[in-house]
């Protein structure tokens, strides 16, 4: 029994499928994907949740495992910009994938030598394919890991300064330009963390999106979602949409199976996709377990408003950052203060720029968010009313054009719509947050250690939130079983 049909609990279903598992598949929504949805409004399509596709490389794996040609499911294409960033003081980067001409930017826009950035981005390289493969693609709770003919290399690769720096403090070491190291600090956020608390070692991350590249999958990020659940329908694995798992049974010191509202349901493995603090909350009603999990700082969570703009904006491209002129303030509001800051960083993510068909001909389908910090009871009417102006104000100054004008449709997710939607406690968008050198090893194992039969997958367990590493947790919960 798979509880959850997000990212984890499809790729785990399919490859449990493949080892020749029975697999059903429980999930609330009436559709599969989790967090990964699409819907449509007034003729604009929007992805309602992840908005950027790296390393394809995991979801190749689980088609490669089913003997399946991937490109009969859904196929992708690389998007030589990575993102564009724009800057109170007007300056405009483009973050190429190209390494040379990524280089060439910084050295042109923030007279960075390109000499540093190179060597930057070659010790992200080394970093996560010594010590981020290893420690990613494993179970850091299980001894075979730590008996890994590779975990020697790893440990020798791990500098001193990935533990005692912080991000912030390593990326401000290595350039010369608040810009260049603003642009390295942002990847703290692929996690929903803090890059002024976060370790340096996240600094492998840039790898992912500058070295690996960004891609784009037709017919939007929705097409991961549909090819992964029409592959496990193909390999025999069943689903319960709109099925609510109520408890997992046990019999001693075993998972036994799950109750629903529709009765009683007996397996021999139980792996839940669910956020962790729900799983010992509700499923186990083990509330000491549930409140060890909440000691651990939450990751921060996101307001989104989903705009159709009737007009074609030409200084855009498919993934933009508007910047904080206060990147730190940001931050301690977001996770000091638990506010919404008055200036935030603004991430647009326009499909249409892509392919047409996702909004009408000339209008574009703006993604729009902002970070915000995990839910504690803020006013978020409120919250929504002050950012929405503070966003449409940031725009109109950086553009040079009225948006608020140009919206012709608009919709609004905060944290409390994230929680409700997708059972993310406090709407925290990654479980918990890596504002420490321990945070991985804190971090939810992939197995129960007092429950035998019960594994754990999916953004909120190690190695984290996010749609690669759900689909490494799967791999993960696959080889320990």
């Amino acid at each position: 029994m798979v509880i959850g049909a997000g990212m984890g609990g499809l790729a785990v279903s399919i490859r449990l499928a493949l080892k020749g598992y029975a697999v059903t598949v429980y999930d609330r929504n009436p559709y599969p994907g989790g967090k990964l949805s699409q819907f449509v409004q007034d003729g604009f399509s929007f992805d309602a949740g992840p908005s950027l596709f790296t390393q394809p490389a995991n979801i190749e794996d689980v088609f490669r495992q089913a003997n399946e040609r991937i490109e009969d499911y859904f196929t992708y294409e690389s998007v030589p910009l990575a993102c564009r960033y724009f800057f109170e003081d007007g300056t405009i980067i483009n973050a190429w994938t190209d390494q040379d001409k990524f280089a060439d930017e910084l050295a042109q826009k923030n007279g960075e030598d390109p000499v540093t950035v190179r060597k930057y981005l070659a010790r992200a390289e080394k970093a996560y394919k010594a010590i981020g493969t290893m420690f990613l693609d494993h179970s850091l709770h299980n001894v075979s890991t730590w008996l890994n003919h590779r975990i020697l290399p790893a440990i020798s690769a791990t500098r001193s300064s990935y533990l005692l720096k912080s991000m912030h403090g390593y990326n401000r070491s290595a350039f010369r330009h608040a810009r260049t190291v603003q642009i390295m600090d942002r990847f703290a956020t692929y996690n929903g963390s803090d890059p002024y608390k976060a370790p340096a070692m996240l600094t492998m991350i840039p790898h992912l999106e500058q070295n690996e590249g960004t891609f784009y999958p037709r017919g939007g990020m929705i097409s991961i979602t549909n090819a992964l659940f029409r592959l496990a329908v193909k390999k025999g694995v069943q689903f319960r949409l709109g099925a609510i798992v109520q408890k997992i049974m046990k019999d001693r010191n075993k998972a036994c199976g799950v109750i629903t509202t529709a009765g009683e349901h007996r397996a021999d493995v139980v792996v839940s996709n669910m956020d962790v603090y729900y799983v010992y909350r509700d499923l186990l009603d083990d509330q000491p377990a549930a409140t060890r999990v909440l000691k651990r700082e939450r990751s921060s969570s996101a307001l989104i408003f989903y705009w159709g703009i009737n007009r074609n904006v030409d200084s855009l491209h498919l993934h933009n950052i508007f910047f904080s002129a206060s990147y730190r303030a940001e931050f301690e509001h977001l996770f000091s203060k638990g506010t919404m800051f008055e200036d935030p960083t603004v991430y647009i993510n326009i499909t249409s720029k892509m392919e047409e068909g996702h909004s009408p001909p000339g209008m574009e389908n703006w993604f729009v968010m902002v970070n915000a910090p995990a839910d504690r009871g803020q006013d978020w009417d409120q919250a929504i009313r002050a950012t929405r102006q503070r966003v449409l104000t940031k725009l109109k100054r950086l553009l040079g054009m009225d948006i608020e004008s140009c919206i012709v449709t608009e919709k609004v997710l905060d944290p409390r719509g994230i929680q409700a939607n997708t059972l993310s406690h406090m709407g925290s968008l990654y479980g918990t947050s890596s504002n420490s050198p321990w945070a991985a090893f804190l971090r939810q194992p992939n197995f129960s250690s007092s429950l035998k039969g019960l594994y754990f997958t999916g953004g909120s367990v190690h190695p984290g939130g996010g749609i690669p590493l759900c689909l490494k947790s799967a791999r993960i919960v696959a080889d320990l079983l």
